[in-house]
């Protein structure tokens, strides 16, 4: 028995008015069984269906879904559990993780399956036959590959695997068949750049437009390394050499293609401290969950929150963020404060938890911000990016909540979108509050 287990119905949906409930297991469509949310979404429709369901003592029943013309099902299903990745990648951020983070952080994944519902990149390393034949009739497009480089020997080097299939194989069969890839290549000093990056990009260059992004991201490195191979950061010196060299390329073969296909990770021109490129040089964004295009947007929105911020009740308040943003932040609060009334500072959080190296936002725990703040001056309120909270649960990479900062610190605390608007809708329900 596999299907597809029920979370919620939908009050007065088609599937409410058919029976279904909670905990009961969607089997089949119309005969046809269902191995997962992609065969659902590959059966579903507004049309009659008569569905096998199977409840919890495995009793099985069909029912008569009769939506109206348009109408959704109205189902949800509980998330199944990917397939765990086989690799062993010399820079597999997992393995540098402290103990004591939420649990599902130390969970390795490869599924193609998540590739397409979710935008997660995968290896294809562990892909079947039977799978390659799947997304190809079933057009599962867009995909996110992880190529790290196109020649067989250094990308087995890279995922520490031994016998995988070539990528640029797999690469042209799903090009053939018209299946969208976004690709990218975690940037390992003295293993994949120089000559090598060169190779992969033109390779990957030629199977342009089914592949129709590459990104290049510095490696990830953190203080706990113990017992795996030694890799060289990106430092300042090293990215400003490397932009040197590939932003004019990146630029030339943009050109020549037509269109954003290369793109270089925002990382890169923070550590080298060189200006950003405009936002129109990133295309349509497919890189952004990639850290490639997140600054130039984001200067864009906060120039246009500037142009239309206005005064508001006047508050105090420390915007937490992290050390590689710290920069554009800080002069986009000197701006904000300027325009409101507020006094605005950034507190740009040193990274404890996982080692000086790591500077993004989206890495700061809960622990990291008591330890920074603690003793110092913060203003009436401390704000906090959704950015650094797991999405519908709230709570930092080290299990922390807003809530437990808030008691710690002794003040209030207030989480808002990760964005100048975001920031300033928040301003702005904080000073009417304020102000009754």
């Amino acid at each position: 028995m596999q299907g597809l287990l029920i979370e919620t119905v939908m009050p007065g949906s088609p599937a409410d008015r058919a029976g279904l409930t909670p905990g009961e297991r969607l089997l089949a469509i119309d005969d046809t069984g269902l191995r997962d949310l992609i065969d659902y979404s590959w059966l579903a429709s507004d049309d009659e269906q008569e569905l096998t369901v199977s409840d919890q003592s495995g009793s099985l029943r069909t029912v008569l879904l009769e939506p109206e013309p348009g109408e959704p099902p109205g189902l949800t299903f509980t998330a199944p559990a990917p397939k765990r990745c086989g690799n062993n990648c010399i820079f597999c951020f997992v393995h540098q993780l402290p103990k004591g983070l939420r649990r599902p952080l130390y969970v390795k994944d490869e599924d193609y399956r998540l590739s397409f519902l979710q935008g997660t990149y995968v290896t294809l390393s562990n892909l079947k036959p039977a799978e390659l034949k799947r997304i190809i009739s079933q057009r599962l497009s867009p995909l996110y590959i992880s190529v790290h480089a196109t020649d067989p020997a250094i990308r087995e080097q890279l995922l520490g695997r031994s016998g995988i299939p070539p990528i640029l194989d797999q690469l042209k069969q799903l090009a053939q068949a018209r299946i969208v890839l976004h690709t990218q290549v975690v940037l390992c000093p003295g293993i994949n750049d120089g000559k090598l990056l060169e190779q992969t990009v033109e390779e990957l260059a030629t199977l342009y437009p089914a592949v129709r992004s590459l990104a290049v991201v510095p490696v990830g490195l953190t203080e706990h390394r113990e017992r795996l191979p030694e890799l060289t950061p990106v430092d300042a010196s090293y990215a400003a050499s490397f932009l040197d060299h590939w932003q004019p390329r990146m630029r030339a073969i943009n050109k020549g293609l037509g269109d954003a296909f290369l793109q270089l990770a925002d990382e890169f021109f923070l550590k080298a401290g060189y200006p950003l490129p405009q936002l129109k040089e990133y295309g349509d964004l497919p890189q952004w969950e990639n850290g490639v295009g997140m600054v130039a947007w984001f200067l864009k929105d906060a120039a246009a929150v500037l142009k239309r911020a206005k005064p508001l009740s006047a508050l105090t308040a420390t915007i937490v963020t992290g050390q590689s943003a710290a920069g554009f932040v800080g002069d986009f609060l000197q701006g904000l404060s300027e325009k409101t009334g507020c006094h605005l500072t950034a507190a740009a959080i040193p990274n404890r938890l996982f080692g000086s190296s790591v500077t993004v936002t989206g890495l700061v725990s809960g622990g990291d911000i008591v330890s920074e703040m603690q003793g110092k001056k913060r203003g009436e309120f401390l704000l906090i990016p959704e950015v650094m909270l797991k999405e519908g649960e709230g709570c930092f990479l080290d299990n922390q909540t807003p809530e437990a900062l808030s008691q710690k610190l002794g003040m209030p605390v207030a989480c808002f979108e990760s964005t100048p608007g975001g920031l300033y809708r928040t301003l702005q329900k904080l000073a009417r509050k304020k102000g009754r």
